[in-house]
């Protein structure tokens, strides 16, 4: 049985200013990223049951600021936040053809690409935490040997009970190359203890011919906990006492898929976390997934939040 040294959520990675569309040539400002995303849907439905930090870098500036406070607001602890002089936060913006999106980038100067710099300031972000949330965003944005620092931080942390999630989360324009992208995700991948992937990543990284075959590809490499993510497909799960196929509840009303695998990944780490089996998790985190994707932006509005799941 999965268990957690303490109900204090680490999750490290990158916020953004987001630009989303909200009407006819009309966006609304607001702050996301994926590891983000599901720190703070796991802070809103876990409310005082956990303390849910987010670790990253942001600028000097009023938006840096901005958003600083909005965490402190809704309940994230900021201890893990670094401000960085002459940097600031990266932008996207979001089109939409139909519910489905693209993305449009700004985040040369993000902030949060040095949030592994600092090797102690990273040990002491983590320390204590019950568990660590890290993605392949994460990894992306971090040079090599800021990788390396963050390996050797949650070396650290495991070594003390801390448990890591992973969701690899693959954006190709983010990596120098596949061979780059394979070994950084496998080396990572050996420090994990529950594994997120998106099915439709890992077919188009490693070829997977089905979910199947991605469960088998990563509890091989030592991750005791696999849940794989597919779209409106089943959800498949395997860990070392039980496996599951649980089919994916349709949803009519779809306005934008952003930030989908973030909710499910809050919903599933969140249930867990709190004791819950892997069926009831997976039901969660499609409870999360299905309501973000009735909204625009990559965040659930907060009176549309589902809490009484939790």
């Amino acid at each position: 049985m999965l268990t957690f040294k303490s109900p204090k959520v680490a999750a490290i990675g990158e916020a953004m200013i987001e630009m989303a569309v909200v009407g006819e040539n009309q966006y609304r400002r607001s702050f996301a990223g994926d590891t983000f995303n599901t720190a703070w849907h796991m802070a809103q439905v876990l409310g005082e049951t956990a303390q849910v930090a987010f670790v990253t870098c942001v600028g000097t500036d009023t938006v840096s600021d901005r958003f600083v406070a909005q965490l402190k607001d809704d309940g994230l602890a900021t201890s893990g936040v670094r401000c960085v002089a002459d940097r600031n936060m990266g932008l996207y913006l979001i089109e939409l053809d139909g519910v489905e999106r693209s993305f449009h980038y700004w985040r040369n100067a993000s902030a949060a690409k040095l949030l592994a710099d600092d090797q102690e300031w990273l040990d002491a972000a983590i320390e204590g935490a019950g568990l660590i949330h890290i993605s392949g965003i994460t990894l992306a944005i971090l040079s090599a040997d800021a990788r390396t620092r963050l390996l050797d931080a949650l070396k650290k942390a495991r070594s003390t009970g801390a448990r890591v999630s992973f969701d690899p989360n693959i954006r190709p324009m983010l990596w120098a190359s596949v061979d780059e992208t394979r070994s950084t995700v496998s080396d990572f991948l050996k420090l994990t203890d529950i594994a997120l992937p998106s099915f439709d990543d890992e077919q188009t990284l490693w070829g997977d011919a089905s979910p199947a075959v991605t469960i088998g590809r990563i509890t091989s490499a030592g991750v005791s906990e696999v849940v794989v993510k597919n779209g409106a497909g089943p959800t498949f799960m395997r860990n070392t006492t039980d496996e599951f196929i649980l089919e994916t509840p349709t949803i009519a009303d779809i306005r934008d898929t952003s930030g989908a695998g973030d909710a499910f990944n809050a919903g599933y780490l969140a249930a867990r976390l709190t004791g819950r089996t892997v069926g009831d998790a997976i039901g969660c985190g499609q409870k999360l997934s299905g309501e973000v994707i009735q909204h625009f932006g990559a965040r659930i509005p907060k009176g549309s939040i589902p809490v009484s799941q939790f």
